[in-house]
Parts: structure tokens; C-alpha cells; sequence
């Protein structure tokens, strides 16, 4: 936010009589880092309002320093991104104004203006999000983490003042993210979604698709491959994916002699994985405001959204890897390591957990996700309103995109052009909307459960989604934080000349791997990391001199590497929700699921770096590098694993 520091008002005297500019407004940000370069704007202004095109004078500054090559201002106007003040408090910055050699002969005189700035430390403004990390990292609570971070930003904007701090978090800064149009879209959407799901899931819906894939379940590798599928099929919420599949296939897997580890493994590879790519899913409302707002950070103000996710999917290898990597060891019937131990055992001796397992059991979280008692589970119950979503944000796509690109006056009509300019917060909520009208009215008119039933399970469904939209409000007010403090400034101070644009990427994966690892929640990662890196990538990239379509491809891989990481880490880390419903659903030993799952997260992660990262930050495109990771991992496990026979 940009807000006026103060007006200078100056009369230039010339005998022709002309029209001259009567004020110079100034604009710069409210607060300042000391020896961090701002944007500064002077506009002279005219009597009659408009900017005054004729003004040529020398901008004379004291109190801050300015570019020696942009010290004039030229038709009115003056703008640089580089002003700095050195030393921190309130300072008093002078500007003078010194018409030109012409303007001086005919008597203009030098006018000069004190303003008043408050300036902080720069390394004031990286500490608000460092507290939410490392409050997240010993609390492992993410709501108050990201509070108190919000609160510690607060209290520097607002003179230094905690209670004032406190106070402002609500009225200013969550309200704020509230009143945005986009994030009460983006909220909107994901409760509708929710609300979707929960109606889908007491209709038997989900549990109709899931009886449909189980019935090619005739050995182990074809029940394996029916897990897989079926966590692919329910990609629209990661939680309801792991209870389902986790509980359907239990008791095919039991019979067919699969181990309890493989079968959480499965479960638990592809829940969050598909959910974070399908670009229809609980997920996709919470990745596109966090990219919008990262977006805004970066003064990207005109992108879509929704467009960036989608340019950015190739470039999410871990989830994509690992997705494969599962299908292969299936179709492949090798495996390694303590999962190869597993299955053997299983396999050979009948049992599917060892001895002394302590067997997580789900007693609770399935209720939710399981159809009412008594009801017939029916696959298009879930197939239609998905079908609905789908088809409804498309055609909204298209529509918006064309209304737009007319209103423009451009004739263009390519797939790509119509998407960039699409409105896709109208057409998630026209979907979500329509789908959840679609799921209700199916429900009740097979008489599956009655109106007052669908109408509680998409109250259920909405709350399922609260703790989830909370995090991301709190993100949008960190983020909010974050950019009145000019915390990516500051860390472009910092890593100017010592981080290449190229390692970004892989920098940023690591960093949100650790912290989701930690923490144990991928959206929490996501929420801290996405309004520092983003804005990040932007400025690095433009200071390396990458050409356009370079840049924007480590901006790409920088988002992507977000997702991933805090995925990844999520995959590995044992306290993750996802991880422990994944043990739950499979009745699994948690440690022994977590144990033998962390070499099969590990080759997929080391591929995205060594294949996908590390190359799409020198602009190899994914094209290239998805096929040549995927041919990796089939040698690996082609020759890393050890076939094991049915018994």
C-alpha cells in the first residue's frame, strides 16, 4: 500500500503567463527500512488537477540519497525504486526542487519541502515471519503460530506498540484479508466444494466408486493397482481420499495377502499428491490465493491466478513422481528396502502387520466420509456432481475469458489467451454451486437420504473446511504483513549477488520440506512460504538479466517447489494428519507405515532435484525433464528392487 508522505506546493513565475504546476505529490511507503531501497513517486500537478507535462526540474534530496543518474524530473513526473534512507526513527527528509536553466531565466524560483518518515530496521521486518516458523517448528501449531507472527508485525508497523499490535491483527489485517473480493471468492468456493463432498459422501457416492474399482481385485499386484487407481479416482479432498480407500480396500488387500504398510503407502501416496495437481479439488481454492496473493507481492497485480497454477503444474515434479513411482513398483511387482521386508513377510508367512505392531485404528474420522446407515452406494451419486464442477469451471472459463478479451477489443481467441483474462473466481463459485445443487438433488430425489440429512452432511462438509480456510486467511494477513514491512525487499538486500535465480527452486524445496517436515502440515508450510518466496523469484530473476520467458520459468519452478516441498515433507514427517489417516484407514503400525514409506518418498524427491529442479532453473523445459525422471525411476526400480512372489 502506497500512501502520500506529504504535499509540496510550489509556484514557478513565468512571465508568458502559461499555466505551471501547483503542488508536487509525493508518494512513498508508509514505512521504511533503513539502507533498503523504496519507491518514490513525485507528480507535479496542475491547477486544473492533471499532471503537469511541461515541469523539467533537478530533484535536490537531503535525508535520503537518490540514483545520480535519475535526479530529474522530466514531463511531470519522477519515479525510482531506488531511494534509500540510512539510520533508523523519524527522520526528516528535505526535497528541494531546482527548475531548470530556462525555467530560471525567466524567474522561477527553487522550492523545497521537509516530509516526515518513519524508518525501522531491515532486519525487523524478516522476524514476524521467522517467529511463525519457528513457533510452528516447537508448537507445531499453526494457527498460533501464524498469529503471533502477524502479531510481531503488527506491533513494528504500528510504533512498536504490542497492545496496539494485538489489537490490529483482527481489525486490520484478517478483516482486511477478509473484505478482499478474490479471498471471500476463494473461501466461498472451498466451503461450497466441502459442503459438495460431505452430501457426495453420506450418498454413497464416493464409497459407489470405490466399490466399482474393487471389483478388478482378483490378485495382489491387480489390488494394489485398484488402491492406486481408487486414490487417483477421489481426487477432489486428500482427507476423504485416505478414509475411503483406506478402509474399502482394508479388507480386499487383508484377503489378497498385502501388507498393512503397502497398503498405507499407497494410500498415503496418493491422497495429497493428486489433490495438490487436479486442478478441481479442495485444495485448488487455498494454492490459488496464496499464489494470488504472492502474486500482488511481486507486483504481478494483473495476472491470473488460476492461469500461474496451471503453468505451473509440469513443473511440480515430487507429487507427479511420486504418483508414477507408486504405479510402477505396482506394475513392475518390485519392491525394496523395509517395504520389501513387509510384503515378503505377508506374502510368505500370512501376516500383514509384524508381531508387536501397535495398529492404529480409526474410530472416529471415517464417520464423516462413510455413506448413511442403510444406504445403497451408487458411483454417479459422486460421478455427476464432479462431472458438474468440472464441466461448470470450464465453460465459466471459456465464457469470462471471451467476455473479457472482448471488452478489450481483441480478436484473439486461442485457448491460452481465453484462460489468461477468464475470471476463474466466478467460474469456481458458478461450479461449486451448481455441483452442490447437483449432489443434493441427486440424493434426495433417489430418496438415498432425506432433505434434512443432505442439508447436515453439507453443513459437515462446510466445516470441514474451516480449520483449512482459517490457515489461509491467516496466510493472506501474514502476507499483508510481509509487504508492509518490505520483508522480500529486505531479503533481496541479502541474497542480491549471493543466491543465483537458478538454485531458487531447489532452495525452495528444501526450506518447505523442513518446515513441513517439522510442523507436520503442508498448507501451514505453504501459507508462510508463498508470500516470501514468490516476490523473491520475480525480483532475483529480473536482476540476473533472464530473458522474460526464463525468468517467468524459475517464477514457475519457485511456486511449484512451494507445493512440493510442503508435500513431501508432509509424506515423511509423523506427525502429519494426512500420514496418521493413513495409518488410521489401514489399521497400520503408524511408525512401521512411516518407516518403510520414507525410501519410497526419498526417490521421487531426490529425482525432482536432481531432474526436474535443478534443470527448470536453467530453463529446461519439463517437457523434457518429466519423460527423462520418469525413465528414472523405472531403472530404479526395475534394478533397486527385488520381485516378490504370490503366494
Amino acid at each position: 500500500m502506497r500512501l502520500p508522505l506529504a504535499s509540496l506546493l510550489f509556484a514557478l513565475m513565468l512571465c508568458s503567463g502559461i499555466v505551471r504546476a501547483q503542488e508536487l505529490r509525493i508518494e512513498a511507503p508508509s514505512l521504511l527500512l533503513d539502507g533498503v531501497p523504496f519507491e518514490l513517486r513525485i507528480t507535479a500537478v496542475n491547477a486544473h488537477g492533471g499532471i503537469d507535462t511541461t515541469v523539467t526540474a533537478m530533484i535536490a534530496p537531503d535525508g535520503f540519497a537518490l540514483p545520480a543518474e535519475t535526479q530529474w524530473m522530466r514531463n511531470g513526473t519522477y519515479v525510482t525504486k531506488e531511494a534509500v534512507v540510512r539510520g533508523g526513527g523519524e527522520h526528516l527528509l528535505r526535497v528541494l526542487l531546482i527548475p531548470d536553466d530556462s525555467a530560471a531565466a525567466t524567474g522561477a524560483v527553487p522550492l523545497e519541502q521537509n516530509v516526515g518518515s518513519r524508518v525501522i530496521p531491515g532486519i525487523l521486518s524478516i522476524l514476524p515471519p521467522l517467529l511463525a516458523i519457528v513457533l510452528a517448528l516447537l508448537l507445531r501449531q499453526v494457527v498460533v503460530s501464524l498469529v503471533a507472527g502477524i502479531w510481531l508485525g503488527a506491533t513494528f508497523v504500528f510504533g512498536y506498540d504490542p497492545f496496539a499490535g494485538f489489537l490490529h491483527v483482527l481489525d486490520h489485517y484478517i478483516v482486511g484479508a477478509l473484505a478482499d473480493k478474490q479471498h471471500m471468492s476463494i473461501i466461498a468456493f472451498s466451503m461450497l466444494f466441502g459442503g459438495m463432498v460431505g452430501v457426495m459422501s453420506k450418498s454413497g457416492g464416493t464409497m459407489g466408486i470405490a466399490h466399482a474399482l474393487t471389483r478388478m481385485a482378483s490378485s495382489p499386484r491387480r489390488g494394489m493397482f485398484a488402491t492406486w487407481l481408487l486414490g487417483v479416482v477421489i481426487f477432489f479432498d486428500d482427507y476423504a481420499n485416505s478414509l475411503i480407500v483406506g478402509n474399502t480396500m482394508r479388507p480386499i488387500t487383508d484377503r489378497l495377502r498385502i501388507s498393512r504398510e503397502k497398503l498405507a503407502y499407497l494410500v498415503d501416496s496418493t491422497a495429497a499428491p493428486v489433490s495438490s495437481l487436479l486442478f478441481i479439488s479442495t485444495w485448488i481454492g487455498y494454492e490459488v490465493g496464496l499464489i494470488d496473493e504472492g502474486l500482488k507481492q511481486a507486483g504481478w497485480v494483473g495476472m491470473n491466478a488460476y492461469a500461474v497454477f496451471i503453468d505451473m503444474l509440469p513443473y511440480s515434479f515430487y507429487p507427479i513422481f511420486t504418483l508414477l513411482f507408486a504405479a510402477m513398483l505396482i506394475l513392475l511387482r518390485r519392491d525394496f528396502g523395509p517395504m520389501y521386508r513387509a510384503e515378503k513377510r505377508t506374502r510368505t508367512e500370512g501376516k500383514l502387520f509384524r508381531d508387536g505392531a501397535q495398529l492404529a485404528t480409526d474410530l472416529t474420522e471415517s464417520a464423516s466420509v462413510m455413506p448413511a446407515e442403510g444406504v445403497q452406494p451408487r458411483w454417479w451419486n459422486a460421478a455427476l456432481p464432479i462431472l458438474t464442477v468440472v464441466l461448470v469451471a470450464l465453460a465459466g472459463l471459456y465464457l469470462t475469458g471471451v467476455e473479457a478479451l472482448e471488452a478489450a477489443g481483441s480478436s484473439e481467441r486461442g485457448i491460452g489467451a481465453i484462460i489468461g483474462q477468464a475470471d476463474s473466481y466466478r467460474a469456481l463459485l458458478w461450479a461449486s454451486l451448481l455441483a452442490c445443487v447437483v449432489a443434493i438433488v441427486l440424493a434426495t430425489a433417489q430418496r438415498t437420504i432425506t432433505i434434512l440429512e443432505a442439508m447436515d452432511a453439507w453443513f459437515n462438509g462446510l466445516k470441514s473446511m474451516l480449520l483449512a480456510m482459517l490457515i489461509l486467511t491467516l496466510a493472506w494477513s501474514i502476507g499483508k504483513i510481509t509487504a508492509d514491512l518490505h520483508t522480500a525487499d529486505y531479503l533481496v538486500l541479502l541474497l542480491r549477488g549471493t543466491l543465483d535465480p537458478q538454485w531458487l527452486p531447489l532452495f525452495t524445496f528444501l526450506v518447505a520440506a523442513v518446515i513441513s517436515f517439522a510442523t507436520g502440515t503442508s498448507w501451514g508450510t505453504m501459507g508462510i512460504m508463498m508470500p516470501l518466496v514468490l516476490p523473491l523469484a520475480v525480483v532475483l530473476g529480473g536482476d540476473a538479466g533472464l530473458d522474460q520467458a526464463h525468468a517467468y520459468s524459475v517464477v514457475l519452478g519457485t511456486i511449484a517447489s512451494v507445493l512440493a516441498g510442503a508435500v513431501f515433507g508432509d509424506h515423511c514427517s509423523p506427525i502429519s494428519d494426512t500420514t496418521i489417516l493413513s495409518s488410521m484407514a489401514s489399521a497400520c503400525d503408524h511408525i512401521d507405515h512411516v518407516r518403510t514409506q520414507l525410501p519410497y518418498a526419498l526417490v521421487p524427491a531426490l529425482l525432482s532435484i536432481v531432474v526436474g529442479l535443478l534443470p527448470a532453473g536453467y530453463d529446461i523445459s519439463p517437457m523434457f525433464t518429466l519423460p527423462l525422471g520418469i525413465l528414472a525411476m523405472l531403472l530404479t526400480v526395475r534394478f533397486l528392487g527385488k520381485r516378490v512372489a504370490d503366494a
